[in-house]
């Protein structure tokens, strides 16, 4: 089951921190890691020297461009901030972290990590199915990127270690993001074309509402296959 999750860190400050992230998923079983943008040159001494020998999880990392790319071949994404956001997104707990997992069992997670000193932004959540702030107390609640990797790898194997994933759980198999992704960049430009994007300065944000709606209803294959038959179909009635 282990292999079903994936550690996504979004452009990363530090080498030290990437190290330590991996030592921390090699701990608890986990390999698949993505890095977006790193503000380093990746991998490097200090990485390899924090990672105290999880040299796999290093060198089989990839390194992305761009949040986008890094998320495509994730069914489900669950964001991590140490602050709730004001985005159209639903904000989950740790209770109800555990109960996705058992739901959505058949899926690939996402786990994704914003930079040290800001966090993710909005264009980042805007790929997220579920929000999660982990519970810290009230007085201080920024927590250090490693750490953050550490409490939700130790969660998921004590999760799975306990045997609570529920085998009759119902398989619920989302589309993954790739084909998501394909859809809303076909919608874009179609949408472009008919000048949608109306005043223009408002672009940015109307795409955003458009990917948190996408990615809010996770649609499976079939249901996908009938959204992108209605756009072609408009789009010929309207040539």
């Amino acid at each position: 089951m282990k292999n079903k999750f994936g550690f996504i860190l979004v452009k990363p400050q530090l080498g030290e921190n990437i190290g330590a992230c991996a030592r921390s998923m090699k701990n608890f079983g986990f390999e698949k890691l993505n890095i977006v943008s790193p503000k380093f040159i990746f991998p490097n001494h200090k990485t390899k020297a924090t990672s105290v020998g999880a040299y796999d999880v290093i060198d089989n990392a990839k390194v992305f461009n761009n949040t986008e790319e890094a998320v495509e071949k994730f069914d489900i994404i669950i964001s991590f901030s140490a602050r709730k956001r004001d985005i159209n997104k639903k904000h989950i707990t740790m209770s109800d972290f555990y109960k996705i997992l058992n739901s959505k069992k058949s899926g690939k997670f996402g786990l994704m990590f914003g930079p040290e000193a800001s966090g993710l932004s909005n264009k980042d959540l805007s790929y997220s199915n579920f929000i999660l702030q982990i519970p810290t107390s009230k007085k201080f609640k920024s927590l250090n990127l490693s750490h953050s990797v550490t409490i939700i790898c130790f969660e998921i194997f004590r999760f799975l270690k306990k045997n609570l994933f529920n085998k009759k759980g119902k398989k619920m198999k989302v589309s993954s993001k790739s084909n998501i992704i394909s859809l809303i960049n076909h919608l874009t430009k179609l949408l472009e074309r008919k000048e949608f994007f109306n005043p223009k300065e408002k672009k940015r944000s109307m795409l955003l509402n458009i990917n948190n709606l996408f990615y809010r209803l996770e649609p499976n294959d079939k249901e996908l296959r009938v959204l992108a038959s209605i756009i072609s179909c408009l789009n010929k009635n309207n040539k």
